[in-house]
């Protein structure tokens, strides 16, 4: 794959920030550029797997449970609160 055209892209919006929001940008590319899981996960190949019928079946499954719920999940505040927790008992771990 040539990767020339999407870095120029890249480029090109990254030219076209606030200076406010360059900070942002560079935090995220640190963190793909540093994290070994985050490199790992872009050079994987496809998953080119064949999908079984029971995957089919559970799919089917999870796709009703959403629609029956008006295509929402449960909220994290909830399944935090099964557990006894709440978000404040996770520091935020974002570098600065």
């Amino acid at each position: 794959m040539d990767a020339v055209p999407e870095k120029q892209q890249a480029h090109e919006l990254i030219d076209q920030l606030e200076p406010s929001e360059l900070s942002a940008v560079i935090r995220i590319l640190k963190r793909i550029v540093v994290d070994p899981v985050l490199q790992a996960v872009a050079k994987a190949p496809a998953d080119d797997e064949p999908v079984s019928n029971a995957e089919r079946q559970a799919l089917a499954r999870s796709e009703a449970w959403f629609q029956q719920r008006g295509g929402k999940g449960i909220p994290i505040e909830e399944v935090l609160a099964e557990f006894g927790l709440t978000a404040d008992d996770f520091p935020n771990d974002s570098p600065s």
